[in-house]
């Protein structure tokens, strides 16, 4: 459930306090997802959960993203200007991203 309740606070862009009970505690889905995205088990995990999903399209396989849904959160502009302490900056600061896709 912890991770349902990572999955549900991405998609809808809430504050970690305001997400549902049903997931478990906020403080607890909060620390798992900073200790999960430190280490690379987030990413492992969702890897696993994609391996194979866009198996019919093959490697070729394009996402959209609709530029007038994004937005900042309210809280934005206060964003700390050093890393933090305790996750190694080449996580917190990545120079290279391969998503798998490309842009069009």
């Amino acid at each position: 459930m912890v991770l349902n309740g990572m999955l549900w606070r991405a998609r809808c862009g809430v504050p970690w306090r305001d997400v549902p009970p049903s997931f478990g505690h906020w403080k607890t889905i909060a620390n798992r997802h900073r200790r999960w995205s430190g280490d690379g088990a987030l990413t492992g995990v969702l890897d696993e959960l994609r391996r194979d999903a866009d198996v019919a399209e093959g490697p070729d396989w394009t996402i959209g993203v609709d530029g007038g849904v994004v937005r900042a959160h309210q809280h934005a502009a206060g964003a700390r200007h050093t890393p933090p302490a305790d996750i190694p900056v080449e996580v917190v600061v990545t120079t290279e991203l391969d998503t798998g896709g490309r842009v069009e």
